[in-house]
């Protein structure tokens, strides 16, 4: 009877909206024991809204062959807002990715396609979701109906930008969800979702509504890079955290460059990375919060206290009363040298091709630089490995719908943008075995990882939920997992993790 019923709502999906054809194919991962045989799917799920189609998302699952409905399985997306599932699915998890130099560096063009030794296939399935308006997900755009009248307007018709919202968003993620478990007969299996970047802020929201409103209980979440508040991101003259956040970050940089005042050649990375937290959340907060009142000497020793640990010339820190933006940090730390660092991985630099001009006018090596290599790879993956044909042109990050991105919750004017870190606690507390894992590398400004560290700090958990949250850091940036032995480590460390959430 259920067969029945579904076949049914299937066939009443073709009649009123027919997505594109699919594409499956089998293949092996891995060598000898440890090898595994699975199916790659391509498709697309039909998304409804008042029972009428309303989008297309598309997603791609790496299911092991003759394995039993109790293995794990692991949703995994990107953030942006506005960007596919490329990154992690190319760079990280999925059974092939991109041939990165081990050091994260760009590779050379064409990108080559090799095997993942460090997938997530060897513990768990894997389902990469494009978000409506990425990858090859669309908004459907019904056919226009009049009503008749003069300067005839089209019936209900749809907000193409519906989806690019926090709540359409995360909503659209759990309906997915919930279709491919019912699609696959999953329903019994261990659940685990990972995202990264905006995904991370996805997760730490998920893990409240999967539970609460979808009925998807969770093994395990994943935050890879996470923004969990989103008002640290872009801070004023009137901030604190954001500033002090970035500090640490900025430190390990200068560092790296050799261009630090405040520690000897051969200075360990952790020992600098402690002795900036201190000071970030002592001294310079201090300073950040207490502005000219504070004594003139106070301010320049903290000032020249900065400095040193960023490795800026003085009286650049001091214009910008120690509010050093991140544009302006990865401009002239390396300014001499005719270089500029990256923003998402400060170890990787590129040729200023404008050095006398003062906008934002060159090319960031480490979210510019790399979208070729992820665009050629996913391609390649998707139309010639596992065979989709469709002309639809794959949106690796779409700045369409980044722009568009809106509150879409019911607000007062006043009110901040939607922070997850709530969600995130409350949805750890709602289920009492469920495990997270928060991790970042190491030399990301965009989401820096003390940020989460101080958050951490401020979730006032209790004993046993402290003891089922894992934080931990790697070397590389944003996505540090182009780093080898970053990824190795990354990959060991959530082998561990599903294992212990699953026994």
């Amino acid at each position: 009877m259920t067969d029945d019923k579904n076949s049914e709502q299937k066939s009443d999906e073709k009649r009123e909206h027919e997505p594109p054809a699919g594409a499956e194919t089998t293949a092996t991962w891995g060598r000898g024991r440890k090898a595994v045989q699975y199916t790659a799917t391509a498709n697309w799920i039909v998304l409804r809204k008042k029972e009428k189609p309303s989008a297309e998302i598309f997603s791609v699952s790496y299911v092991a062959s003759g394995a039993d409905r109790d293995r794990p399985v692991t949703f995994v997306f990107n953030g942006g807002p506005g960007a596919s599932s490329a990154y992690l699915h190319m760079g990280a998890v999925g059974p092939q990715r991109v041939d990165f130099p081990s050091d994260g560096t760009l590779p050379e063009m064409p990108a080559r396609l090799v095997e993942n030794e460090s997938s997530w296939l060897a513990f768990t399935d894997l389902v990469f979701v494009d978000p409506v308006g990425t990858g090859f997900s669309r908004v459907i755009e019904p056919e226009k109906k009049t009503d008749g009248k003069d300067g005839a307007k089209p019936e209900d018709e749809p907000d193409p930008k519906e989806y690019f919202g926090y709540k359409r968003d995360l909503e659209s993620l759990c309906e997915f969800m919930g279709r491919w478990l019912s699609d696959h007969g999953r329903w019994g299996s261990p659940v685990f979702i990972a995202g990264e970047s905006y995904g991370g802020y996805r997760v730490g929201r998920l893990v409240r509504m999967l539970q609460e409103s979808a009925g998807i209980g969770l093994n395990g979440a994943v935050l890879i890079s996470p923004a969990l508040e989103i008002t640290g991101l872009d801070p004023t003259d009137y901030d604190v955290l954001g500033w002090i956040d970035r500090v640490p970050t900025m430190a390990a940089a200068a560092l790296h460059h050799r261009r630090s005042r405040a520690f000897r050649k051969g200075t360990a990375l952790e020992r600098a990375l402690r002795e900036a937290e201190d000071f970030a959340t002592g001294d310079f907060a201090t300073f950040l919060t207490r502005g000219a009142s504070m004594p003139a000497k106070e301010r320049d020793r903290i000032l020249s206290r900065l400095a040193d640990l960023i490795g800026l010339p003085l009286d650049i820190v001091s214009r910008a009363e120690g509010r050093v933006g991140i544009l302006r940090f990865v401009r002239e730390l390396l300014r001499d040298e005719r270089k500029v660092v990256g923003l998402y991985d400060t170890t990787i630099t590129a040729t200023d091709p404008f050095p006398d001009r003062d906008a934002f006018a060159w090319p960031d090596p480490t979210l510019s630089g790399i979208s070729p290599a992820y665009t050629m790879a996913v391609n390649r993956m998707l139309r010639s490995e596992i065979g989709v044909v469709t002309d639809r042109e794959y949106a690796l990050l779409s700045y369409e719908v980044n722009t568009a991105w809106k509150n879409d919750t019911e607000h007062h004017a006043f009110a901040a943008p939607p922070g997850a870190t709530d969600d995130f606690r409350y949805g750890m507390s709602l289920n009492p075995h469920m495990k997270a894992f928060i991790t970042h590398g190491q030399y990301d400004l965009v989401t820096p990882y003390f940020a989460s560290d101080r958050l951490r700090n401020l979730m006032r958990l209790d004993p046993q939920m402290a003891d089922r949250l894992t934080v931990q850091h790697f070397g590389g940036g944003h996505m540090f997992y182009a780093w080898e032995t970053s990824r190795h480590a990354f990959t060991a460390a959530i082998d561990s993790f599903v294992a212990s959430a699953v026994a």
